[in-house]
C-alpha cells in the first residue's frame, strides 16, 4: 500500500475518464503583420578610464543619433539594483554540534525579481579541457554572487527539451544543473581548442566540409540562444544572458557566412527588443598559439613550419568575431584572454547592478513589414563627456512589434510547445506538486499532483445537464543526466452534471500520477495540458531532488499538508502568534475546498495538518528510535514561527527506516493573507544526524 495516499485522507479528487475518441482542431486563422510606431528603448552602461561605473549622468549628458540621424530623448533614468546591505559569512560552527538547518528556498514573486540571469553552456561549442574549470566557476558564482531577488537558469545548448529548466532562485537546482554540464561529443570543438596541424598527406575534412559543419552547430547554438531571450522577453527584473562558449565564426574563406550572420542579427534584434543584455566569455582564456607536442609539421619546408603559428593565430581571431560582434550590438561585454572564468563572470555581474535606460520614438518609416526582409538601423549612444565610455545596443532591428508569433498548429506542436518552455504558461492555469517518498518494497517514488483550474477549460452542454470537457495531459520527467526517464500521454473527457460541475468550476480538479524512480538525483518533471476545443495550453515543471536512501543518511519524504477537519480545540497553538488562541469547543472545522495537498490555500483562523515519513532512523538494541521534530514558517525567506521540539511518537510503528510523523497547526486569525513555507525540522538524537524538508502554501 503506498505511503502517501494514506495521508491524503480526506482529499477529493474527480474522477477523469479516458476519452475513446479523437479531436480534430479548427484550421487556424492567417497571421497578420502590422507597422506601428514603438517607444525604442536603450540600456546604456557608463564607465570611467578605471572600468567603474558612472551613475550621475543627466539625458543631457547624452547624444542618440539613428542612422546618424540625432534623436529626440524623451525617456531617461538610472536604474540602481545593487542589493542593500552586506553579505554576511555563515556562522561558524563549534566542533560536534549539530549544524543548523537553513531556511527554505524563498519562491520569489515578480516584484522581488531583480535580475534574471540566463547562464548558458553552449556545450556545441566547448572543448573537455573548459568544461571543469566552467563548473567551477558556475559554483562559485551561485556561493558568491547570488544576491536576494535574483532568478537564475543554467542552461545548454546542445541538451535539447531538458536543458530549459525554469528560472529559479532555488540553490538545489542551480547545482544540480551545474553537475549536468559536460561536455558534448557531438559539437563543433573537439577535445581541445584548438585542433592539432596534421603532416601533409594525412586524411583530413576538407576546409568546405569542415566549414559547413561549424556554420550548422553555430546555427543550432544561437537557435537555442534565440529560444531563451524569447522566453526571457516576458520575465521581470534587469535580464541578462552570459554565453559560455570558445568560437563563432561570421565568415568563410569565401566571405560573410550569411546563415551565421542572419542569425545573429536575429538574435540581436530579439535581445534587444526584450531588453536582454548578451555577454559573452571565450572560455579558451590565454592562448600561446605556438606550436606543441600534438602538431606534425612533416612535409612542411622551414618557411611553411614558420607560417603556422600566424595561421592559428588568424583562426583565433576569426573564431572571436561572432562573440564580439553579439557582445557589442546588445551592450554586453566580451570576456576574452583571461584564465580567470569566475573574474569575467563576475565583471559581468557588476554591470548588472545599475544601467541607464533611454528612450526615443521613431518614425513610423523604422518598421517597414511589407518588403519582407530584416532591415537594420545603426543606433549609436554617446556621452559627450571625455574620458568616459559607454556601451549599449548599436543596432534595430526594422520589423514592427506588432508582428503576431508564430503560434505551434495542432495538437502534438502545441503540447510540444508547451513542454519545451522553460517558462510555465497561463493560459490554463495549473499547480504541480511532487512529493518524494520511499516503500520498504517498492523503493523511490514521486507522486505528483496537477491542480487544474476548472474555469480554464472549455465545457460543452449536453442533454439532461451534462457538462463535457475533453483535454490531454502530457507528462515528462527528465534525470540529472538530462535524459528523459519517462512520460505518459493521455486524452481525457469528463462528463460532470449539476453540482459536480459547479465544483469543478469553482475548486478545479486533481490530477494525480505516480513515477517510480529507478535511481537517486535531481530530476525535473514537466506537465503540459491542453483544452481540445478552445486549444488553450497550460503548462507546469518542478524540481524535485531523490536522495539514495540506500546510503542510510537520515531523510524526510515530501510533506503532505491539507486542512484539518478535528474540532478545533485539539489543534495545536497557533502559528505566527505571540499567545495561544483559546479553543472554540468540540465543533468541527468546516474543510475548504482548497485547503487540498495540491491547492495548499487556507484561512486564517483555520487548521492545517501534516504528514511525512521519516527514512533510516537509527535504532539500538532494545531501543527505540529518539526523534525530535520541530515546526518552522516563513515568509519572505524570514522565519515567523518556530514551534517547541516534539518528541516524534514512533508507538507501534517497527520499520524505523519507514516511520510515520506529523502534526496539526492552528493559523493564527490575524495572520497576513501572503505565501508561506512550513518547514520540518527532524533530529535523530542517537545517531546526531537533522534532516528537513519543506513545503509552501498560502493565506487568503
Amino acid at each position: 500500500m503506498r505511503v502517501l495516499p494514506r495521508l491524503f485522507g480526506l482529499m477529493t479528487t474527480l474522477s477523469l475518464a479516458q476519452a475513446a475518441q479523437s479531436f480534430q482542431p479548427p484550421p487556424a486563422g492567417q497571421t497578420t503583420i502590422r507597422t506601428n510606431v514603438n517607444l525604442v528603448q536603450v540600456d546604456a552602461i557608463v564607465t570611467d578610464a578605471k572600468d567603474r561605473q558612472v551613475t550621475d549622468l543627466k539625458a543631457g549628458d547624452f547624444e542618440i543619433p539613428q542612422d546618424g540621424k540625432p534623436q529626440v530623448i524623451t525617456h531617461f533614468s538610472y536604474i540602481s539594483i545593487k542589493p542593500g546591505g552586506t553579505r554576511n559569512a555563515p556562522a561558524a560552527v563549534p566542533k560536534g554540534t549539530l549544524v543548523p538547518p537553513p531556511p527554505p528556498p524563498v519562491a520569489l514573486k515578480p516584484n522581488q525579481v531583480r535580475r534574471t540571469i540566463a547562464l548558458v553552456v553552449d556545450d556545441l561549442g566547448l572543448s573537455f579541457a573548459s568544461i571543469a574549470q566552467l563548473r567551477s566557476a558556475l559554483k562559485k558564482f551561485v556561493d558568491e554572487r547570488m544576491e536576494p531577488g535574483d532568478l537564475v537558469a543554467i542552461l545548454r545548448t546542445g541538451a535539447g527539451l531538458c536543458a530549459l529548466q525554469q528560472f529559479t532562485a532555488d540553490k538545489r537546482m542551480l547545482y544540480a544543473a551545474i553537475d549536468r554540464v559536460r561536455d558534448n561529443a557531438f559539437g563543433r570543438v573537439g577535445v581541445s581548442s584548438f585542433a592539432p596541424f596534421q603532416a601533409v598527406g594525412t586524411y583530413v575534412d576538407t576546409p568546405r566540409a569542415d566549414e559547413e559543419r561549424q556554420t550548422d552547430f553555430s546555427v543550432g547554438t544561437l537557435g537555442a540562444l534565440r529560444y531563451v531571450v524569447d522566453g526571457l522577453r516576458e520575465l521581470p527584473g534587469r535580464k541578462s544572458l552570459i554565453l559560455f562558449t570558445e568560437n563563432m565564426r561570421l565568415f568563410t574563406r569565401e566571405g560573410t557566412n550569411d546563415r551565421v550572420m542572419g542569425s545573429v542579427r536575429r538574435l540581436a534584434d530579439a535581445a534587444n527588443r526584450a531588453l536582454v543584455v548578451i555577454n559573452t566569455i571565450d572560455l579558451r582564456g590565454l592562448q600561446t598559439l605556438s606550436l606543441t607536442a600534438a602538431d606534425d609539421a612533416g612535409g612542411r619546408r622551414p618557411d611553411e613550419v614558420a607560417q603556422l603559428p600566424s595561421q592559428r593565430s588568424q583562426e583565433y581571431w576569426d573564431s572571436q568575431e561572432g562573440l564580439s560582434f553579439l557582445a557589442a550590438e546588445t551592450g554586453g561585454r566580451f570576456m576574452h584572454d583571461s584564465n580567470d572564468i569566475y573574474g569575467g563572470v563576475r565583471k559581468v555581474m557588476e554591470d548588472s547592478e545599475g544601467y541607464y535606460l533611454i528612450g526615443y520614438d521613431p518614425d513610423a518609416s523604422a518598421f517597414d513589414a511589407k518588403s519582407g526582409k530584416p532591415l537594420f538601423h545603426k543606433v549609436r549612444v554617446k556621452v559627450k563627456t571625455a574620458g568616459l565610455q559607454v556601451r549599449s545596443r548599436r543596432a534595430l532591428f526594422g520589423n514592427s512589434d506588432t508582428e503576431a508569433p508564430r503560434v505551434p498548429q495542432g495538437r502534438d506542436a502545441q503540447l510540444a510547445r508547451a513542454l519545451a518552455s522553460p517558462f510555465g504558461s497561463g493560459a490554463i492555469p495549473l499547480r504541480l506538486t511532487s512529493l518524494f517518498n520511499n516503500e520498504p518494497k517498492g523503493g523511490s517514488f514521486v507522486t505528483s499532483l496537477l491542480h487544474i483550474d476548472g474555469r480554464g477549460l472549455t465545457f460543452v452542454d449536453e442533454p439532461d445537464d451534462y457538462h463535457k470537457a475533453v483535454f490531454d495531459v502530457v507528462v515528462k520527467t527528465f534525470g540529472d543526466n538530462g535524459q528523459e526517464e519517462n512520460s505518459s500521454s493521455t486524452t481525457y473527457t469528463m462528463r460532470l452534471r449539476a453540482e459536480m460541475y459547479t465544483q469543478a468550476l469553482e475548486n478545479g480538479l486533481v490530477y494525480t500520477v505516480n513515477h517510480p524512480v529507478k535511481k537517486a538525483g535531481a530530476y525535473q518533471l514537466r506537465v503540459a495540458l491542453r483544452d481540445a476545443t478552445s486549444e488553450k495550453v497550460g503548462s507546469a515543471s518542478q524540481f524535485i531532488e531523490v536522495p539514495d536512501v540506500s546510503k542510510g543518511r537520515l531523510l524526510l519524504s515530501g510533506i503532505v499538508l491539507r486542512a484539518d477537519m478535528l474540532p478545533e480545540s485539539a489543534a495545536a497553538p497557533p502559528a505566527n502568534a505571540a499567545a495561544p488562541v483559546p479553543g472554540e469547543g468540540a465543533q468541527t472545522q468546516e474543510i475548504d475546498p482548497k485547503g487540498n495537498p495540491a491547492v495548499r490555500i487556507f484561512k486564517p483562523g483555520k487548521t492545517m495538518i501534516y504528514g511525512y515519513q521519516v527514512l533510516n532512523a537509527q535504532a539500538g538494541p532494545g531501543q527505540p528510535p529518539q526523534l525530535e521534530a520541530q515546526t518552522r514558517l516563513f515568509r519572505d525567506g524570514q522565519a515567523i514561527y518556530s514551534g517547541p521540539p516534539q518528541i516524534v511518537k514512533v508507538g507501534d510503528q517497527r520499520d524505523p527506516r519507514h516511520l510515520m510523523g506529523g502534526g496539526r497547526i492552528l493559523l493564527n486569525p490575524k495572520i497576513a493573507a501572503d505565501d508561506y513555507v512550513l518547514q520540518v525540522v527532524v533530529t535523530d538524537k542517537l545517531a546526531k544526524r537533522v534532516a528537513t524538508q519543506s513545503i509552501d502554501f498560502s493565506v487568503e
